[in-house]
């Protein structure tokens, strides 16, 4: 079997992830490595073994590149993916696509110019318990979705500012909690309520005086189909407390799952991560499965190490999407979506009005209110 050629742009921690990967599908093999800064390329290459560019699209065209990981600060995966596209390479991106509505929209456009495929790393997608409540909910057994609620109360420490240049700042990172520790988890939340009609949301910063950008963000939605969602996310909560997704039905039937325990991991950086499990069911005849369920997804997690499984199993649908051409798990507008979600909350607090679905992006220099914004941690 012929093997598909790959790459990684973006020699930092979540990179080395997409790297092993790679290099352990059977279908794939790292061929190339790319970054803007020559010594870090040089010394990733050498961990991996794979030659170093600091040109994506030289590396593509010389190696016969098929498939490249973008894996860069976000505010630079929008020209990384157009390099990417336009020398002929299918893309998959780390989370978010991009940091505003404009990059993402470069990004698809491209690829779609290029005939390439485009996709975005969402990998709690294939979590063992999110799986069971997706399909649980398609099944119908908790009736329509009415009320949809997610919540991630976790934690970062001043030292986990300081590992990248990049981290707390609008524009090298993009923004905070929204944009860097929580796409994942707003992604699920959309993906199983449907497209969003209107939001009103607040973000701020309340306990990290060093950086710029926000650590908690709260927001009310109406679905399009007529449910109603609340999104409370924040860094603040020391050491950190937990991350969940629950779907409440129309029959009075409730399911979700606790996505993470504690604060969200770091790819490339933490060693251990606590089992993702079934927190509350109330499905009549099921709710006994709870602690069966937990048990096993937790023996999983044994065999599995979830920093990386997940990766695996999302970039082997890219990569067979590739090979089949399909659709991959989650594309372009999947992640577009997200960028959407987090922009809309940035909106809502500069004009202090609800935000109307879809929204566009705009021409003005305040980057959704992120730039023109006082937060709280230094009033």
């Amino acid at each position: 079997m012929e093997k598909i050629r790959t790459a990684v742009i973006g020699c930092g921690k979540v990179g080395g992830t997409h790297t092993l990967v790679y290099q352990t599908l059977p279908n794939t093999e790292l061929s190339a490595v790319c970054d803007l800064d020559p010594d870090r390329a040089k010394a990733f290459a050498e961990t991996y073994k794979a030659p170093f560019y600091t040109d994506a699209g030289k590396m593509i065209r010389e190696n016969g590149i098929q498939v490249v990981s973008i894996c860069t600060p976000h505010p630079l995966h929008a020209d990384a993916i157009c390099a990417a596209a336009e020398a002929g390479a299918h893309v998959i991106c780390e989370k978010p696509l991009g940091s505003s509505l404009l990059d993402c929209d470069l990004a698809i456009q491209a690829c779609e110019k290029a005939g390439v495929k485009l996709g975005v790393i969402s990998q709690r997608r294939f979590y063992w318990p999110v799986v069971r409540m997706v399909e649980a909910i398609r099944a119908g057994k908790i009736g329509r979705p009415i009320i949809g609620v997610m919540q991630v109360m976790g934690w970062r420490s001043p030292e986990y500012y300081l590992m990248d240049p990049w981290r707390g700042k609008w524009k090298e990172e993009g923004g905070g909690v929204m944009v860097n520790q929580t796409p994942h988890q707003l992604d699920l939340l959309q993906w199983i309520m449907g497209d969003i009609e209107e939001l009103f949301g607040y973000w701020d910063n309340f306990n990290h005086s060093s950086i710029e950008v926000e650590d908690t963000a709260v927001a009310i939605l109406r679905f399009k189909s007529g449910a109603i969602g609340n999104i409370f996310v924040s860094n603040s909560q020391k050491p950190g407390l937990w991350g969940k997704v629950h779907i409440h039905g129309e029959n009075g039937a409730s399911v979700g799952t606790q996505v993470e325990g504690g604060s969200s991991f770091i790819s490339g950086v933490t060693a251990k991560a606590e089992p993702a499990f079934n927190d509350i069911w109330t499905i009549p005849g099921e709710e006994s499965l709870l602690e069966t369920w937990k048990a096993e997804d937790a023996r999983n997690t044994e065999l599995h190490d979830p920093m990386t499984y997940f990766h695996q199993l999302q970039i082997a649908d890219f990569v067979d999407a590739v090979i089949q051409n399909r659709k991959p798990a989650v594309d372009g507008y999947d992640g577009r979506k997200t960028v959407e979600l987090f922009t809309a909350v940035y909106r809502s607090q500069r004009d202090r009005l609800p935000v109307r679905f879809p929204l566009e992006p705009e021409d003005r220099d305040d980057f959704d209110g992120r730039l023109s914004y006082r937060p709280f941690s230094r009033r």
